[in-house]
């Protein structure tokens, strides 16, 4: 009796990394907002401030901090889920892709936005992740990729409107540097795919 790729050894052991991959994400989002009510809101001040030499810390820790529990919950689902999916084809290869992101989302918003500002939350990696998911399928050429890219591009399409300037309150700056991020990460790591790496 055969058993399908999907159902192999490999592919469970992928999937249930990818989920404890991206609860153990979301868990630590939670945790650090229990500590930052507990503080009174102080570790908002290490998101990103752009051209203050302190604020480069925002590059390092922005992605995992957020202006409260709306903020939090509101990006909690789209983390989860988008974060599985970018690890469950590789997990080594999730990760890099995950730093992509968060190292040009972050440094984009330090450069272009607005003095004064502070710009904090995990919205840049979950445009980072959605773009790359739904690029990298015609990277690699992988059709169940390209399909994938097609479903979400259906479910979530519309969020990447919050690239456009605009909206009080919302930082596009780090969801348009963020899906930046994730299409920069889609050539580059799938280009190395080809090669064998990763």
């Amino acid at each position: 009796m055969s058993t399908s790729r999907l159902d192999s050894p490999a592919a469970r052991s992928a999937w249930s990394q990818a989920a404890l991959g991206a609860g153990a994400f979301v868990v630590l989002l939670w945790a650090l907002e229990i500590v930052d009510a507990a503080v009174g809101h102080r570790l908002d001040q290490y998101g990103v401030q752009p051209r203050e030499g302190e604020g480069l810390l925002g590059i390092v820790f922005a992605p995992v901090l957020h202006a409260g529990w709306g903020h939090l919950a509101a990006n909690t689902v789209p983390a989860l889920v988008l974060l599985f999916l970018v690890l469950v084809s590789g997990f080594a290869r999730g990760l890099a892709v995950t730093g992509v992101i968060w190292v040009v989302g972050g440094v984009g918003v330090w450069l272009v936005a607005p003095d004064g500002t502070t710009h904090l939350g995990a919205s840049v990696l979950i445009f980072g992740w959605l773009v790359y998911l739904l690029v990298r399928g015609f990277f690699t050429g992988r059709l169940r990729e390209i399909a994938l890219g097609v479903v979400l591009f259906v479910l979530y399409g519309g969020v990447l409107l919050g690239v456009m300037p605009g909206q009080e309150g919302i930082s596009w700056q780090g969801h348009l540097f963020g899906a930046a991020g994730g299409a920069l990460a889609a050539y580059a790591l799938s280009e190395r795919r080809g090669r064998g790496a990763l």
